[in-house]
């Protein structure tokens, strides 16, 4: 089971960040699952007709996002991946203008899956990367040194 889950959440990040496909949404994520983290912060987002919000959404902005899992593994009913991303800020669904600038984000997934479909998510992702990549934000990046302090 642990390595179906894998090649399920592998299929979930290419089918529905590379390749748009809104359908494998409603296949693969149960219809009470809720996702943490994705939107930002705590922001909990509720079974796929939300989830495909948010998709369409992020796609709107970054519409040739491509997506590459890095790691994945699984431990009973979870599977963690650690991804990255690559994309171009070409539309305006985020309320920002198109920048047209490229942009790169990592982050880290958790997925709760039973009986072939995620129930629960948790993620983790460098949206302050994205926003000051797009000239949303401004601010250097933190020093090390400063860090371990």
């Amino acid at each position: 089971m642990p390595e179906q889950n894998v090649n399920l959440i592998r299929r979930w990040f290419d089918e529905v960040w590379n390749h748009g496909r809104i359908e494998t949404i409603y296949e693969l994520m149960a219809p009470n699952a809720v996702g943490i983290g994705e939107a930002g912060g705590e922001v909990a987002i509720h079974g796929p007709q939300q989830f495909q919000a948010f998709v369409e959404n992020l796609r709107g902005a970054f519409p040739d996002i491509n997506v590459t899992v890095d790691d994945a593994f699984a431990s009973g009913d979870k599977v963690v991946a650690r991804w990255s991303a690559t994309m171009t800020h070409k539309g305006d669904h985020l309320g920002i203008p198109a920048s047209g600038k490229p942009v790169k984000i990592t982050g880290i997934s958790i997925a709760q899956i039973a009986n072939g479909q995620i129930i629960a998510g948790w993620d983790n992702w460098d949206e302050m990367r994205m926003m000051r990549a797009i000239g949303a934000v401004k601010g250097a990046e933190i020093p090390l040194a400063a860090a371990s302090s």
